[in-house]
């Protein structure tokens, strides 16, 4: 049952429960589906084939779709792509949707290739975190990584991000046969940095550029584990936060923390309190769904905000229990798993 409850947290406001009663209240908002690198665990080295870009939904109707969450519970908004500085205008739209009422908490995932120019705007509107996809520290793996020579660029943007006093959460996605040399470099950088170093377990979403499965991930969340308590020592468990997606802990004279996200065991499905909006207005509740509403079709059709809430409250009414289960309800044509880059990171 879908059910809705006064939240001291949220001022008195609404927060949206689904029926597994997980409160729905915060939104991962694909600008676009472009992306300015070509990681081969997210796409083919060709690319994938773009929305045309009147198929992507404008700022408007964002901030349209965004306020009425926000009125149903809704209270963080995380940016997301492709690579959200590829679209323009995008500080601008973020000043808008800072200004919306019950948005509290507004946060972007960046490869940092784009992003140290607009460092300081983004200290000005606030933003309280930044997450920045980094596999590597070395540069000739990020380049074969990437397929683009953008390391110092991304350097420039972690550096500068730091300065300005802006949390940063480096994402690592851990591959076998190509990064796992990197793992310990990166952790290591929370010695003497007050980062975050999350190492996230390879999806299968790289829109067709190779098989991903269970015989195709050797290194799991416990092994991963493993492998920095091998080079570092026990490591301390930190109390998860609610709806919190990483598993991190404190390691011994460090200033920083290290993370593992199970993001294809699918270890933390029970206590997810996120929604994802894709830049062509598709709605998922679950990343590994099909999606469950086409909001853009409602928007250009002519649906008042009362209409396109009923919708969006009836969607939220049959969330898949987890990530295994949202799998299973995807139709046999969608069991090639599109990339990352069109579901919003």
């Amino acid at each position: 049952m879908l059910s809705t409850v006064p939240s001291a947290a949220t001022g008195g406001a609404s927060t949206l429960y689904d029926q597994h009663g997980r409160p729905l209240e915060y939104l991962r908002l694909a600008v676009t589906d472009r992306c300015n690198l070509r990681c081969f665990y997210c796409m083919p080295e060709e690319g994938i084939k773009y929305m045309p870009k009147h198929a992507l939904l404008s700022y408007e109707e964002m901030l349209r779709l965004t306020g009425l969450l926000a009125a149903l519970g809704v209270r963080k908004v995380r940016l997301t792509g492709g690579e959200p500085f590829v679209r323009r205008d995008l500080v601008p739209f973020m000043e808008r949707l800072a200004q919306l009422p019950g948005i509290n908490d507004i946060s972007l995932t960046t490869n940092g290739v784009l992003t140290a120019p607009h460092v300081p705007d983004l200290a000005r509107l606030g933003v309280k975190a930044v997450n920045l996809s980094l596999d590597t520290l070395d540069r000739a793996r990020f380049a074969s990584i990437t397929r683009r020579d953008e390391l110092p660029r991304v350097m420039d943007t972690f550096y500068a991000l730091l300065e300005a006093g802006i949390q940063v959460k480096i994402n690592a996605v851990v591959m076998d046969g190509q990064n796992i040399n990197d793992l310990i470099p990166l952790a290591d950088l929370s010695r003497s940095l007050p980062v975050d170093v999350r190492f996230i377990e390879e999806m299968p979403f790289n829109g067709g550029s190779h098989e991903a499965g269970p015989a195709s991930l050797p290194w799991n969340h416990v092994r991963i584990r493993q492998h920095l308590e091998e080079h570092f020592g026990a490591l301390t468990p930190v109390a998860l936060a609610a709806g919190a997606t990483a598993s991190d802990y404190t390691i011994a004279g460090h200033k920083g923390r290290v993370g593992i996200i199970a993001a294809y065991s699918r270890t933390f499905c029970g206590t997810c309190n996120r929604l994802r909006l894709t830049a062509e207005g598709g709605i998922k509740t679950c990343l590994y769904d099909q999606g469950v509403l086409d909001v853009r079709a409602l928007l250009r059709g002519g649906a008042s905000d009362a209409e396109i809430t009923t919708a969006l409250s009836t969607a939220f009414r049959y969330r898949a229990a987890n990530g295994f289960e949202a799998e299973r309800q995807r139709p046999l044509h969608q069991l090639s798993f599109e990339s990352m880059a069109t579901i919003g990171g």
